[in-house]
């Protein structure tokens, strides 16, 4: 968990010419910024979550882990045996 320091960090660096790509992931819902006595969603301020693209995710289904699954299976050339169920 980053504190209100690397944040202010992070957001200097995301305004340099040689801006760096970040990649974040959170389950946090709303909490508090460490090191601060504020709540914003996901622990991260709020002039800092405004210049987020922010990418919903979704489990996999059935079909997804096993077509992973098959797909790992034929890259690490091992049998395996998948029933459908």
């Amino acid at each position: 968990m980053l504190d209100i320091e690397c944040f202010s960090f992070l957001n200097r660096a995301l305004e340099g010419e040689m801006a760096p790509l970040v990649v974040m992931a959170s389950n946090r819902g709303i909490s508090r910024i460490r090191g601060t006595r504020y709540k914003s969603p996901h622990g991260i301020p709020v002039d800092l979550l405004d210049r987020l693209l922010i990418i919903s995710t979704k489990p996999y289904d059935h079909a997804d882990m096993k077509e992973i699954s098959k797909i790992r299976c034929v890259r690490t050339s091992r049998a395996v045996y998948m029933a459908d169920k």
